[in-house]
């Protein structure tokens, strides 16, 4: 039985690194929760098939298996018999928590480059509101 995905949502902008520190299956869960977060997976939809997912990637089935196992444990899928990986709802609370650490790493990398780039704290934060109000008139 084929599972359900949802259409459209092909697997080849999912962007893998060999050269990464990040295992392959930890860089497939990651670039799903993105995904999960952002809404462009919606609550119920289904994750593309294992198999499938694994073809597409010219990985291992094994491996797939594990970015959604690790899925499962943070709470963001649950698997059904037969049918594949779904999407949870999502708890409002989390997912503020979820962006506000991914602000926060982003940020840390911010802090560190601008201290090699020999930054003040002073022009560091200028950057930051000008590329703030550039964001901000764009949406």
């Amino acid at each position: 039985m084929k599972s359900p995905h949802h259409p459209g949502k092909g697997n080849n902008e999912m962007q893998l690194s060999q050269n990464s520190d990040k295992p392959i299956y930890q860089q497939i869960a990651d670039s799903f929760k993105t995904d999960i977060l952002t809404g462009k997976y919606k609550q119920g939809e289904y994750l593309p098939s294992i198999r499938g997912l694994a073809k597409d990637l010219r990985i291992s089935v094994i491996t797939t298996m594990k970015a959604y196992e690790v899925l499962e444990a943070e709470g963001l899928v649950t698997a059904a018999q037969g049918k594949g990986y779904y999407v949870n709802a999502q708890n409002s609370e989390m997912l503020r928590e979820q962006h506000l650490r991914k602000v926060e790493d982003a940020l840390t990398d911010a802090i560190n480059s601008a201290k090699i780039a020999q930054m003040s704290e002073s022009e560091l934060i200028e950057t930051l509101k000008a590329l703030y109000e550039i964001e901000r008139s764009t949406l």
